[in-house]
């Protein structure tokens, strides 16, 4: 496997990186940042180019405490949101003194055919310094034979009671043959107060 090497010094600025053997080349597309946003889109740059795109979701703060983060699908380039959507969670947890782990499916938090926004994560705290960072893999999205398969990984401090480190895993797919060409993230209750989400397309 070749060495990663990025084209400046701060990972949190590269625009590209090398490749790995094999897995082919991480290309940097665009970077969105939140401020006190309701929602935020992404409504370019996912095209046929890329078998695969990734999302990079760096220290999603929210407005309301216990918010959870959602996303959303659309066939159209953001003109309409609501492709039907199946997902499945689960989660493992623990508190900040070690004790009362868990590792759980979050049967509340999947949906079947929903045509709304649905959560990729569990409830994020609202203190100055609790967010949400994490990624999303989506799979072809040009496809127009199959589904759209996607998968995340999150991990958040959580906003209720005593403080947890919350490990979220989310996979789903969007019921569609047509081409997803944009995507929207928002909060299930108040606004994205701060944070970024970087776009990377696989080759």
């Amino acid at each position: 496997m070749s060495i990663i090497k990025l084209n400046n010094r701060a990972v949190k600025d590269a625009t590209a990186v090398g490749s790995f053997s094999g897995l082919g080349n991480l290309v940097f597309i665009s970077r969105t940042t939140a401020s006190s946003s309701s929602s935020l889109s992404i409504t370019s740059g996912l095209t046929s180019t890329h078998k695969e795109y990734i999302f990079v979701f760096n220290n999603i703060h929210p407005s309301a405490n216990a918010g959870k983060f959602r996303l959303i699908g659309s066939t159209d380039g953001g003109s309409s949101y609501g492709v039907a959507t199946t997902t499945t969670m689960f989660e493992a947890l623990v508190d900040e003194s070690g004790s009362n782990a868990s590792l759980r499916y979050e049967d509340g938090d999947d949906v079947a055919q929903s045509t709304s926004a649905f959560p990729i994560s569990t409830g994020i705290g609202s203190d100055n310094d609790e967010s949400l960072s994490g990624f999303l893999h989506l799979f072809e999205p040009s496809s127009s034979t199959f589904v759209k398969h996607f998968l995340t990984s999150t991990n958040l401090v959580n906003g209720s009671g005593t403080p947890y480190t919350v490990s979220t895993r989310v996979g789903g797919y969007f019921n569609t043959t047509s081409a997803i060409d944009a995507v929207q993230f928002s909060m299930s209750s108040g606004n994205i107060d701060s944070g970024t989400i970087d776009m990377y397309g696989v080759l």
